[in-house]
């Protein structure tokens, strides 16, 4: 929680995001602004409406943990609180900030989790002569692959999986080459690899988030995904998706809870499409 003297508020860490910012971007930076705390997201809370003198302020909140810093007094924000979550319900000013905290304590359940891409943009198939799975990146593609360079971190993604085709090693390439890690083939999730046997593919899938090394970048297709992602739900989660989707360039937050000598269950999936909203 933190105070602002301009308001005499306490409140939840919030701010509005730069011209053309991602609003993951934006939810990291202004965490780091006003509380000093670098943090690493974990699934959607939510969002708050409400009524200011310009109209209506809609604010997107996520789950976070905090993964260092300290925090600097300022003309903005004089003085930061951790407060357990009974506590904080009744110490903040604002019923909007209570009524999401509702969410929260299911997220920080989460012990694990894998971000599901699916290959960014490569072109249509009919006009490749050659070997389909060396179809290589289009200009749009390097561009969306370049986005996810920069949001895949923000979730804490610390080891890389792909399917083999080109166009799936290419869209995390940029984001190995940042943490200096190999990317891992998974045939069993690639389109050819789903088809002849699915269930493996989803086995393999919650063995890649028990292993440990943290949150796992997974690379996979449009013939796998949506159904993938909604096998999931069905086994393991008391979840709505009204539709999986997975245009090109996107990915799925698939948070779990469990580990050691428990098993690993869905707790949270959030779809962040191609203007990754």
């Amino acid at each position: 929680m933190i105070h602002r003297p301009r308001y005499d508020d306490w409140s939840l860490p919030k701010g509005k995001g730069h011209s053309g910012e991602l609003l993951p971007v934006t939810a990291v930076r202004e965490v780091a602004e006003e509380t000093g705390q670098t943090v690493t997201l974990g699934p959607r809370l939510g969002t708050t409406c409400y009524q200011v003198p310009e109209g209506e302020k809609v604010v997107h909140y996520w789950a976070a943990r905090p993964t260092g810093g300290s925090f600097m007094p300022s003309e903005e924000v004089d003085e930061l609180r951790w407060l357990s979550l009974a506590k904080a319900v009744d110490a903040l000013s604002h019923q909007h900030d209570r009524t999401l905290l509702a969410g929260l304590d299911g997220a920080t359940a989460i012990t694990h989790a894998v971000l599901l891409v699916r290959h960014a943009k490569a072109g249509k198939s009919e006009r490749w002569q050659g070997d389909d799975d060396l179809r290589p990146l289009t200009t749009a593609g390097h561009r969306q692959a370049e986005r996810l360079r920069t949001l895949l971190p923000l979730f804490g993604a610390q080891r890389i999986y792909s399917a083999p085709p080109l166009r799936c090693r290419q869209t995390v390439e940029g984001l190995g080459a940042d943490l200096g890690v190999p990317i891992i083939d998974e045939p069993v999730l690639s389109e050819d690899g789903y088809v002849a046997d699915p269930a493996a593919a989803l086995d393999r899938l919650i063995e890649i988030a028990a292993e440990p090394g943290g949150t796992a970048a997974v690379c996979s297709q449009g013939e796998v995904i949506p159904d993938l992602v909604a096998t999931l739900v069905a086994k393991q989660a008391q979840l709505q998706l009204p539709d999986v989707r997975t245009s090109k360039g996107s990915y799925w937050g698939l948070f779990f809870g469990g580990g050691s000598s428990a098993p690993l269950i869905l707790q949270a999936a959030d779809y962040y499409g191609d203007a990754v909203d």
